[in-house]
Protein backbone atom coordinates (compact mmCIF):
# COMPACT_ATOMS: atom_id res chain seq x y z
CA UNK A 1 0.00 0.00 0.00
CA UNK A 2 2.80 2.52 0.54
CA UNK A 3 4.13 1.60 -2.82
CA UNK A 4 1.05 3.08 -4.07
CA UNK A 5 1.57 5.97 -2.22
CA UNK A 6 4.95 6.81 -3.46
CA UNK A 7 3.67 6.28 -6.87
CA UNK A 8 1.17 8.28 -6.88
CA UNK A 9 3.23 11.08 -5.01
CA UNK A 10 5.95 10.39 -8.23
CA UNK A 11 3.22 10.63 -10.90
CA UNK A 12 2.62 14.25 -9.44
CA UNK A 13 4.19 16.96 -11.68
CA UNK A 14 5.76 18.43 -9.06
CA UNK A 15 7.01 21.71 -10.61
CA UNK A 16 4.08 22.70 -12.43
CA UNK A 17 1.86 22.78 -8.97
CA UNK A 18 5.19 24.92 -7.72
CA UNK A 19 4.36 26.73 -10.84
CA UNK A 20 0.71 27.45 -9.89
CA UNK A 21 0.70 27.74 -6.91
CA UNK A 22 0.87 31.64 -6.51
CA UNK A 23 -1.90 31.91 -9.22
CA UNK A 24 -3.89 29.16 -6.99
CA UNK A 25 -3.61 32.18 -4.55
CA UNK A 26 -4.19 35.31 -6.09
CA UNK A 27 -7.14 33.39 -7.87
CA UNK A 28 -8.99 32.53 -3.93
CA UNK A 29 -8.03 35.82 -2.91
CA UNK A 30 -9.83 37.44 -5.87
CA UNK A 31 -12.84 35.20 -5.12
CA UNK A 32 -12.81 36.09 -1.41
CA UNK A 33 -12.75 39.87 -2.02
CA UNK A 34 -15.20 40.00 -4.90
CA UNK A 35 -17.26 37.64 -2.30
CA UNK A 36 -16.91 40.11 0.30
CA UNK A 37 -18.14 43.11 -1.84
CA UNK A 38 -21.09 41.97 -3.33
CA UNK A 39 -22.61 42.02 0.21
CA UNK A 40 -26.21 42.79 -0.03
CA UNK A 41 -27.91 45.53 2.54
CA UNK A 42 -29.47 44.28 4.86
CA UNK A 43 -32.73 43.17 5.26
CA UNK A 44 -35.24 44.95 8.17
CA UNK A 45 -36.63 43.15 11.11
CA UNK A 46 -39.33 40.83 10.99
CA UNK A 47 -42.12 42.86 12.07
CA UNK A 48 -42.14 44.55 8.60
CA UNK A 49 -42.99 41.45 6.71
CA UNK A 50 -46.72 42.29 6.25
CA UNK A 51 -49.85 39.67 6.44
CA UNK A 52 -48.82 35.94 5.55
CA UNK A 53 -49.32 35.59 1.61
CA UNK A 54 -48.70 38.87 0.75
CA UNK A 55 -45.94 39.95 -1.77
CA UNK A 56 -44.14 41.64 1.21
CA UNK A 57 -44.03 38.99 2.93
CA UNK A 58 -42.46 36.69 0.34
CA UNK A 59 -40.42 39.68 -0.77
CA UNK A 60 -38.75 39.50 2.62
CA UNK A 61 -38.85 35.37 2.29
CA UNK A 62 -36.74 35.95 -0.59
CA UNK A 63 -34.65 38.60 1.15
CA UNK A 64 -34.10 36.57 4.13
CA UNK A 65 -33.07 33.47 1.70
CA UNK A 66 -30.27 35.46 -0.19
CA UNK A 67 -29.08 36.80 2.88
CA UNK A 68 -28.53 33.24 3.78
CA UNK A 69 -26.72 32.30 0.39
CA UNK A 70 -24.45 35.37 0.51
CA UNK A 71 -23.19 34.41 3.98
CA UNK A 72 -22.75 30.90 3.06
CA UNK A 73 -20.92 32.19 0.02
CA UNK A 74 -18.82 34.51 2.34
CA UNK A 75 -17.81 31.39 3.78
CA UNK A 76 -16.98 28.96 1.38
CA UNK A 77 -14.85 32.10 -0.18
CA UNK A 78 -12.58 32.10 3.17
CA UNK A 79 -12.90 28.42 2.83
CA UNK A 80 -11.22 28.27 -0.52
CA UNK A 81 -8.65 31.01 0.24
CA UNK A 82 -7.60 29.45 3.84
CA UNK A 83 -7.28 26.21 2.07
CA UNK A 84 -4.88 27.96 -0.89
CA UNK A 85 -3.01 29.68 1.46
CA UNK A 86 -2.51 26.41 2.79
CA UNK A 87 -1.78 24.73 -0.57
CA UNK A 88 0.86 26.84 -1.17
CA UNK A 89 2.73 26.88 2.39
CA UNK A 90 2.61 22.52 1.10
CA UNK A 91 4.22 23.16 -2.04
CA UNK A 92 7.38 25.60 -0.42
CA UNK A 93 7.64 22.62 2.19
CA UNK A 94 7.28 20.42 -0.31
CA UNK A 95 10.40 22.35 -2.38
CA UNK A 96 12.20 22.89 0.84
CA UNK A 97 12.33 19.08 0.92
CA UNK A 98 13.04 18.59 -2.26
CA UNK A 99 16.07 20.41 -2.06
CA UNK A 100 17.15 18.99 0.93
CA UNK A 101 17.14 15.79 -0.79
CA UNK A 102 19.38 16.65 -3.53
CA UNK A 103 21.50 18.40 -1.67
CA UNK A 104 21.56 14.93 0.78
CA UNK A 105 21.81 12.44 -2.78
CA UNK A 106 25.03 14.74 -3.65
CA UNK A 107 26.68 14.77 -0.30
CA UNK A 108 25.93 10.88 -0.48
CA UNK A 109 27.54 10.73 -4.08
CA UNK A 110 30.77 12.75 -2.47
CA UNK A 111 31.18 10.13 0.19
CA UNK A 112 31.10 7.30 -2.29
CA UNK A 113 33.40 8.59 -4.31
CA UNK A 114 35.64 9.20 -1.08
CA UNK A 115 35.42 5.40 0.20
CA UNK A 116 35.94 4.21 -3.70
CA UNK A 117 39.09 6.27 -3.16
CA UNK A 118 40.05 5.01 0.15
CA UNK A 119 39.37 1.62 -0.95
CA UNK A 120 41.54 1.94 -4.30
CA UNK A 121 44.68 3.49 -2.69
CA UNK A 122 44.82 2.26 0.85
CA UNK A 123 46.63 3.92 3.30
CA UNK A 124 50.42 2.96 3.78
CA UNK A 125 52.54 4.04 7.06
Amino acid sequence: MAVNWLLALKAVPWTDVVRAAPAIVKGARKLFDSARESEAPPVGPAHDRGPPGSVQARLSEIEAALQTLDAEQDSSAELIRSLAEQHARVVQAIEVLRARTRLLIGLNVALLVAVAIMAIWPITQ
